[in-house]
């Protein structure tokens, strides 16, 4: 079973005190454990027992044109209606890229890997602790806080343009739908061309150093990624391994 142990309020002054998460649990217990939790560090919790609850509410007209539009999704996999991977998918699918913690008792490497494939930023098996989900909801908030400060102008190279502060990739002319990894990745690649990344590097400059996952998330999102901005991923131009080391670009 989870732990009870709720950390003490974060004196952190880097967090918004009202964040708006939105969790979507099914089991009663579990689900409010974490919204006190939550509520306890500062967040404004929206919940829904049910996936398509949760779409409903994700597709409302107060959600989508951005006045209650929640911050972080944390999601359980295993929900009646509608399951977590079915959402996360169509999600990604409508350009939503609201950060999606997902937290399951599916606990096998493959398990993992398929709910970062269709959408994910994070994945947490239950059981776990609650500052350690506080710690990564943290972390997600954070990654996706400074994404949306970049200043850095419009990067471009042979058929791909990333324009930073929109948040938008051109790939061969046509607009691409990346995730927020996905995009933060491309945009490191991109400002730095030809230099080679062990997954180290990466999981450091895109996850950022608070990640308590494995190195495997990083070939997850470089698949996914080659399948939106190569003509062949199996053949790749652009995000090319360099066995032995890592990652390159171009």
């Amino acid at each position: 079973m989870l732990s009870l142990e709720i950390p003490q309020v974060s004196s952190e002054a880097e967090l918004t005190p009202k964040n708006r998460l939105l969790l979507v649990e099914d089991e009663d217990l579990i689900r409010d454990m974490i919204v006190v939790a939550l509520e306890e560090e500062g967040y404004e919790v929206h919940t829904a027992i049910d996936g398509r609850s949760a779409l409903n509410f994700l597709q409302s007209p107060n959600v989508t044109n951005g006045e209650s539009a929640p911050d972080l999704i944390i999601l359980d996999l295993m929900l009646p209606e509608i399951n977590g991977l079915d959402i996360c998918r169509l999600l990604r699918y409508q350009g939503n890229i609201t950060p999606i913690l997902v937290i399951s008792a599916k606990a096998s490497e493959t398990d993992r890997v398929l709910g970062l494939e269709v959408g994910a930023d994070d994945y947490l098996t239950k059981p776990f602790s609650m500052r350690e989900l506080i710690a990564r909801c943290r972390a997600l908030l954070r990654r996706q806080r400074y994404s949306n400060l970049s200043p850095t102008p419009v990067q471009k190279f042979r058929e791909i343009s990333l324009f930073p502060q929109e948040c938008r990739v051109i790939v061969r002319g046509e607009e691409v739908n990346l995730s927020p990894k996905e995009f933060r990745l491309l945009e490191l690649f991109m400002s730095y061309p030809r230099r080679v990344w062990s997954r180290e590097q990466l999981i450091e400059q895109v996850w950022g150093p608070d990640f308590l996952g494995d190195t495997k998330t990083v070939d997850v999102h470089i698949r996914w990624l080659r399948e939106k901005v190569e003509k062949d991923p199996s053949q790749p131009e652009y995000l090319i391994t360099v066995r032995g080391f890592g990652y390159r670009f171009g």
